[in-house]
Parts: structure tokens; C-alpha cells; sequence
């Protein structure tokens, strides 16, 4: 036997623990109430500016760079492991030593994961917070919306006025967005903002087959948005990414706190901004639930009817998003967005990617409660 293929003690020793760890973190996601005391309002937010605190400096994304050299890493490491297996240089023992390695490194990305983030998808949240309770809505009720954001669109699109939309600079917009979360923790000091760490990321060449606009990189507690999509839907992205930052894990919320952001603005690009993406999700939502109780007389009605009451300019912009969006089709972003969907379903998202569209319950529970859009 090769002694060095043994298992080291110090290894199996990193598992126990790991194992520990990994299930006391496990238990205490099962209680909600003492993640959201303890953790999301407790020791989170300090993690989170101190993330933030240590990746602003950087002009570049340092999460991206640390998935880069991840994604080499593992390239070399299966590169000569293969030449290993196919010269048989690896005795029968070495394979128990690697899987134990293998086991070790995840479950340790697995408890960083969830320390310096994840367990925000265990909270209350937003609904615990501002006291919400999203009960089923009824399609009348989706339509009411629906109404309204066009109304809020129409009237966004005529102060905008110029044909073509602006494009400000991102830095721009960033700052901006910070303003904006300054302005709605006058009124919500839970949602108070600070240590800005937002960042053009390194991968907007390849966001057509990953399928992302923004994302959150929980491991440097940077946002990451895509740069080359249509300028008007960055201040809506921005805002979404920077309540990931904030702790609200989970995409529905992230919507909404993001929509109470940039709704709550003084800039009327912003409000444009957010009420064309709820505008797409409530008209959905309103499309989806016609066409599921089967009635196609009010399906037609409500089709043409937002079509009817839509700004003639408004129309040209969702024309253009859409129209940058279908030139980029591919055949692997499906994929994609499929593997995305089983990690937020993994994390308690039941409805998978279909949870974005979930921001439309929490505006009408909003609207119910405050009686403001």
C-alpha cells in the first residue's frame, strides 16, 4: 500500500466538524423567528458592510475574479487528475483520500455560504417587517394593478419626453441608487444602505448564455450587474441587487425592496425604470391567470385594453428591450436558467424561477396596508 494515499487524520478530523457545523446550521434554519433576531437583523448587517467595506476600493469586481480563478483551479485539477487516472499513477486508496478532500471543500463553501449570506433565505423578512401578508389575490385584483402601473408608466414616459430614452453614466446611476435607499430609510430605517460595492461584471460578454442581468456575490458582498443591456433597466437591477446586499435573499423580496427603492426616488428615470419591470411581471401575472381559468373573452380584453391604454412611446421601449433581448437568444441560456432555477428551489424558493413573479403579491399586500403604489 502507498502510505501517502492514506487518509490523514487532520482530514477526517475537517469532516467531523465539518459535518457539525454543516447540521447545527441546518437545525437552526428550521427556526425563522431566531434567524431573523439573531442573524438577518442581528449579525448580518455587519457582515455585510464589512464585505462591502473591503471590496469597494476595487475598480474591478474582486468576486468575479475569485470565481475565475475558481473555475482555472478546477480545470487544472480535473486536467491532472484525468492524466493521473489515464496513466493508473492513483492506487485504490488515493480515490478515498479525494473524495474525502472534495467532500471537505464543499461543505466548507457550504458553511461560508450560509454564514456570510445564505441564511437570510431562512428569515421573516420583508413580510415580518413591514407586517404583509400576501394572501392569494384574485385576477381583478392583478388587473387593478396592472392598471395602475400604466397609469405610473404613462406618466414617467411624458416627463421623460425625448423620443429617445437617456443614457447616463452607470456610476451614475450607482450613486443614484444609493440616494434612493438614503431617501426610503427615512421612513424604513431597516432598509438604511451604506458602504456602496457596486460593479460592472467581468462576465457581460458571456451574459447571453448564463442568462443574468445582476447577481449577488455572497462570498465579497459585491453587486454585479450586466452592462450592456438597455441603459433604463439598470437603476431597477441596481436597486434589486443592492437589497440582496441588505439581506433579502430571496427573489421576490429582492423585487419588492427593490421597487420600494426606486419608486421612492426623485428621479423620474428610476420610477420609469421599476414600473416597466413590475409593468411586465403584473401584465403576466394577469395574462397567466385568464388563461388559466379558461377565460379567453377577458384574455382578449385585458390584451388589448393594456395595449390600447399604453403610452405610444412606452410601447416603442418595451419594443426595443425586447428586441435586445430575442436578438440573443441561444440554445444554452435554458440550461442555464434551468440550473438556476433547482438552486433557488433548493433554498426554499419553491416556485423556482417562477418566484420574481411573486413581487406582484407583495405589491397588492403593500397597497392594501399603505394604500399607496
Amino acid at each position: 500500500m502507498n502510505s501517502g494515499a492514506k487518509i490523514a487524520t487532520s482530514t477526517l478530523i475537517r469532516a467531523f466538524f465539518g459535518l457539525l457545523a454543516t447540521l447545527a446550521i441546518f437545525i437552526f434554519s428550521f427556526f425563522p423567528l431566531y434567524v431573523e433576531r439573531w442573524y438577518s437583523v442581528g449579525i448580518y448587517p455587519g457582515i455585510g458592510v464589512a464585505l462591502r467595506l473591503l471590496t469597494r476600493w476595487a475598480p474591478l469586481s474582486l468576486g468575479d475574479l475569485l470565481y475565475a480563478c475558481v473555475i482555472v483551479w478546477l480545470i487544472v485539477k480535473l486536467v491532472k487528475w484525468g492524466r493521473g487516472l489515464w496513466n493508473h499513477a492513483y492506487p485504490r486508496q488515493a480515490f478515498a483520500r479525494l473524495g474525502l478532500k472534495l467532500f471537505n471543500y464543499l461543505l466548507g463553501v457550504y458553511i461560508l455560504f450560509k454564514l456570510l449570506w445564505g441564511l437570510n433565505y431562512d428569515s421573516l423578512g420583508i413580510a415580518y417587517q413591514l407586517q404583509l401578508s400576501k394572501d392569494a389575490y384574485t385576477k381583478e385584483e392583478v388587473s387593478t394593478l396592472t392598471n395602475q402601473l400604466i397609469d405610473r408608466l404613462n406618466e414617467c414616459r411624458r416627463q421623460l419626453k425625448d423620443t429617445l430614452l437617456p443614457t447616463p453614466a452607470l456610476d451614475t446611476i450607482y450613486r443614484h441608487a444609493f440616494r434612493s435607499y438614503g431617501r426610503l430609510a427615512d421612513n424604513y430605517a431597516f432598509l438604511n444602505y451604506s458602504s456602496r460595492s457596486v460593479k460592472a461584471s467581468l462576465f457581460s460578454p458571456i451574459a447571453d448564455y448564463v442568462g443574468f442581468t445582476g447577481y449577488y456575490n455572497p462570498f465579497t458582498g459585491e453587486a454585479q450587474l450586466r452592462t450592456d443591456m438597455p441603459r433604463i433597466l439598470v437603476p431597477y437591477v441596481t436597486c434589486h441587487e443592492m437589497a440582496h446586499q441588505l439581506g433579502y435573499a430571496s427573489e421576490s423580496e429582492a423585487n419588492f425592496v427593490g421597487y420600494l427603492a426606486a419608486a421612492a426616488s426623485d428621479d423620474v428615470y428610476f420610477r420609469y425604470s421599476v414600473y416597466l419591470e413590475l409593468f411586465s411581471y403584473a401584465q403576466g401575472e394577469e395574462i397567466a391567470l385568464y388563461v388559466k381559468t379558461k377565460d379567453f373573452k377577458g384574455f382578449e380584453s385585458i390584451v388589448k385594453n393594456n395595449r390600447n391604454r399604453l403610452d405610444t412611446l412606452v410601447k416603442k421601449d418595451r419594443r426595443d428591450i425586447r428586441g435586445f433581448f430575442d436578438q440573443r437568444k441561444n440554445r444554452i441560456a435554458p440550461a442555464m436558467t434551468g440550473l438556476y432555477d433547482q438552486y433557488l428551489k433548493l433554498n426554499k424558493q419553491l416556485e423556482g424561477m417562477n418566484s420574481y413573479n411573486e413581487v406582484v403579491g407583495w405589491l397588492i399586500a403593500y397597497q392594501k396596508k399603505y394604500g399607496k403604489l
